[in-house]
């Protein structure tokens, strides 16, 4: 398998995506090639410096850095030299099977969108946010802030793409699937809710088991939670509030320290073709470590496959 990189994606690039290609390569128990994309120069030296062992990965030159602030579709269109085009580019043409950036949040979802395109049946891919449970498990918030506005048929896609990442990637068997409201009664909620309530109790692809309030998001209730992205995002920047005034008050508590999302590296786009991960712009050496991890894990399952098969599936019987 071949995994690509941009290398000049993220607040502190290309330094610590080199050092977590070094905790990777250290770990790694079997040949993984990497192909890592941004100036050749700084790559290499840094790849030196940090004593990286260069027989399975490749540079690819890139004359061109999108910011974290452009325009994502215009900074695309106008930089098809930059690290993050390139990515694109080489996961298209099929000479790379996975593409991670720590960069532009937009270029990297409008890609994805574009260049790679969603799964047939899909109408809106999605990005999720890992829920850190007090039992010590991980729970699958989906969607976490890029489709703020959706449609019951959006939020049966995602309990569907999020239960199939729960149990080939996170290890779930037969992961139970909850619906974000109001209250846990059946016919809570608003229009949305209520609506996609029905759709996800006859959905036979996936373990819906009703309705979940605020207070289980954090308990080990329900494994996939499903909402729109507004409703979503908001949970995620709470949670990572909670991270943040942990560590200003100096509290050291296990639990607590799982707020910290970096060490989860990033987020895949599940909906799309191919393999597209997405980190936090402050992400560190352990982010790019782990995310190269989750990107070689949903190689090896077959995850896209998997989600194409049952798509294909509840097509053929609408």
């Amino acid at each position: 398998m071949n995994i690509a990189l941009d290398m000049m994606g993220g607040d502190y690039a290309p330094l610590e995506a080199v050092k977590g290609i070094a905790l990777f390569v250290d770990g790694a128990d079997k040949a993984v090639q990497l192909t890592l994309i941004g100036d050749q120069h700084a790559v290499t030296d840094l790849l030196n410096e940090h004593q990286v062992p260069l027989s399975n990965i490749t540079i690819v030159h890139s004359e061109q850095v999108i910011g974290m602030h452009e325009h994502p579709t215009k900074a695309l269109k106008e930089k098809p030299q930059s690290s993050i085009s390139i990515g694109f580019q080489l996961l298209a043409s099929g000479k790379v099977d996975a593409f991670i950036s720590a960069g532009n949040t937009g270029a990297m979802m409008v890609g994805a969108l574009f260049t790679i395109k969603a799964i047939d049946g899909v109408s809106r891919p999605t990005i999720g946010a890992y829920m850190p449970r007090e039992n010590g498990t991980l729970g699958l918030l989906l969607d976490a802030g890029i489709n703020a506005d959706c449609k019951p048929e959006n939020l049966v896609q995602f309990g569907v793409l999020g239960s199939l990442y729960a149990e080939h990637i996170l290890g779930i068997p037969n992961p139970k699937v909850g619906l974000v409201n109001v209250g846990e009664e059946e016919g809570k909620g608003n229009l949305l809710a209520k609506e996609t309530y029905g759709l996800l109790k006859e959905n036979k692809h996936i373990n819906f088991i009703g309705n979940i309030e605020g207070r289980d998001i954090l308990i080990d209730k329900a494994d996939v939670m499903v909402c729109e992205g507004f409703t979503g995002n908001v949970l995620l920047k709470m949670a990572e509030s909670v991270y943040n005034i942990v560590q200003r008050r100096g509290i050291h508590d296990e639990h607590f320290d799982r707020f910290n999302f970096e060490v989860y590296g990033g987020v895949p786009v599940l909906g799309v073709a191919k393999p597209v991960i997405i980190g936090h712009g402050i992400s560190h050496a352990v982010a790019f470590k782990n995310m190269i991890m989750t990107a070689e894990r949903m190689i090896e399952k077959e995850l896209m496959q998997k989600m194409v098969e049952v798509f294909a599936e509840q097509k053929a019987l609408q």
